[in-house]
């Protein structure tokens, strides 16, 4: 009886089992392919279920700005992301008793570049760029400052939308700030890696106020917000004037240049260059982290380049994405191949720093191009980041600790060029007011290239100059360097008050090892900056 009883627990407790199971399996269900929703009757109406023509198309209108502004906010908050892969990537590449000093630089930087861009820079760039068809059509943006030079009006800065206030209280203007501000702090952020190691923070906050509010937005006007660089066409006849699309000028350019000013004026680190001027070797802490931090970059990049069209209904998206997918790998590539036949192995910090250049390089012809000009951009990006690299270090003298000068300057300035040379002319219908759409030389339009060389040679002067001036007067007021002993210690606790690894143990400097090493830096690399140690 006993064992009667427990079979017939058994089987009503399976049967109980399996109601609970099969009941809402048989139940009926809601409306999970979503075909009941979204119809003519979630159309705001004056008589529902009825809309006219009118009511119809306004909310077409406005589920058009809505999916272009959710599509720009997306790809906003990848190029945000970014920031981590450059603070991954360049503390990879120095070494560990300066991992909380060069980790800082990079997350500071997001901050001060967004109050900085808010207070001015957001309003010099784009005061005056005019309404914003993607994202509304907002036109509170109208004041452009411009000079009359050969008849024609020079656009130079914005006036409108400092602190995101009065008429640039807009929901389009906001979008776009949100944006171009995540563009401005991709280009701030280039040079702490470049002046890592020997910075001292306090001038490095005062940088990011300026390169955010005067530096950056300056260009970016002049090719974005409808300066005189983007006017090359309309005015002068140059193809469809200076084309950019997401930036390898206005971004990547703009601070591989300002890089290559500050570290010529900080000078090299301590023990980079022997009393002859030949170059020793300091290598990063943690390879893998500068890895991780490429990947991070590049998947950023899908929003960096897909995002600029600022408008998810542009189905161009699609290309834009798959050649700078495969401009990344023929950097990669062919960075490898390089160091691995001419230096016998294939160095994974070139790997890294060759996907790079190739995503710097393909970021203003993406749009434009068409895959095999895409991979032929990023297989000579990769090679040409190597010979910069060296080029820098050895014959400039010039101590880039990550190779952000190469990286963003040099590749940057073949991705405006190469635009000039294979833009196809299948995309950039009236690009900067001019009928017709973009073509490279290769496609008959020599003076696409010739704007495309004004506004790279414009870029390397005007933001060199400016930014040599400013760290030369920093330099001069404050100092930018941190003593010998300091920068042998290491700068996470002097600069900092914490050390990066808690289980590292920095070196402390004798005077014997600090003489020795100043002794050692050579003469024709400002040895003035550390002179007064001795």
């Amino acid at each position: 009886m006993r064992e009667s009883r427990k079979r017939k627990f058994i089987y009503l407790s399976f049967l109980l089992l399996m109601g609970v199971l099969v009941f809402p399996i048989l139940g009926w269900a809601g409306d999970p392919a979503g075909t009941a929703i979204g119809t003519i009757q979630d159309i705001p109406a004056k008589e529902p279920g009825k809309p006219t023509l009118e009511e119809i198309g306004a909310v077409v209108g406005h589920n058009k700005i809505a999916i272009n502004i959710v599509w720009t906010l997306i790809t906003g908050f990848l190029v945000m992301f970014m920031q981590a892969g450059f603070a991954m990537v360049e503390t990879g590449f120095t070494r560990e008793k300066n991992v909380a000093h060069t980790m800082a630089m990079n997350f500071l930087i997001y901050a001060i570049g967004m109050l900085g861009y808010w207070i001015a820079g957001f309003a010099f760039m784009f005061g005056g760029l005019g309404p914003l068809a993607t994202l509304g059509g907002a036109s509170a943006l109208d004041h452009e400052v411009a000079i009359n030079l050969f008849g024609k009006p020079f656009g130079l800065f914005g006036l409108k939308g400092f602190f995101l206030s009065g008429d640039a209280y807009d929901v389009s203007i906001f979008t776009l700030f949100l944006f171009q501000m995540v563009f401005m702090d991709t280009a701030a952020t280039i040079p702490t890696g470049a002046m890592a190691e020997r910075w001292k923070f306090a001038p490095f906050v005062i940088y990011g106020f300026f390169i955010s509010m005067i530096l950056y937005p300056l260009f970016g006007n002049w090719v974005w917000g409808g300066g005189w660089l983007s006017q090359l066409g309309a005015n002068f006849g140059l193809g469809h004037g200076h084309v950019d699309f997401a930036g390898s000028s206005v971004v990547h350019m703009v601070g591989g240049v300002t890089a290559l000013a500050g570290a010529m004026v900080l000078g090299p680190r301590l023990g980079k260059y022997k009393k002859d001027g030949t170059p020793n070797p300091i290598p990063g802490h943690n390879i893998p982290m500068a890895i991780i931090g490429t990947f991070i970059l590049a998947f950023g990049w899908f929003g960096f380049n897909p995002g600029s069209t600022l408008a998810g209904t542009d189905l161009r998206i699609g290309v834009i994405a798959t050649n700078t997918m495969l401009a990344s790998a023929a950097g990669a590539f062919s960075a490898t191949l390089y160091m691995w036949w001419v230096y016998g192995k294939p160095d994974p910090s070139m790997m890294a720093n060759g996907m790079l250049a190739g995503l710097v390089a393909i970021t203003a012809p993406c749009a434009f191009v068409n895959s095999v000009a895409a991979v032929f951009i990023g297989l000579v990006a990769g090679v040409l980041v190597v010979w910069s690299v060296f080029f820098i270090e050895k014959t400039l003298k010039v101590d880039d600790p990550v190779g952000a000068v190469s990286v963003h300057g040099t590749c940057g300035a073949w991705g405006v060029l190469s635009l000039g040379l294979f833009a196809d002319g299948t995309y950039g219908e009236g690009w900067n007011g001019v009928p017709g759409t973009v073509k490279g030389l290769f496609y008959g339009d020599a003076s696409q290239f010739i704007a495309q060389i004004i506004g790279t040679l414009t870029n390397f002067i005007v933001v060199f100059t400016l930014a040599y001036a400013f760290f030369k007067v920093l330099d001069a007021v404050m100092g930018m360097r941190v003593p010998v002993e300091v920068e042998i210690q290491g700068l996470d606790v002097p600069e900092m008050g914490v050390q990066g690894y808690t289980d590292y143990q920095p070196p402390i400097p004798t005077e014997e090892e600090k003489k020795r090493l100043v002794a050692d830096f050579p003469p024709h690399v400002n040895k003035k900056l550390v002179q007064a140690e001795m």
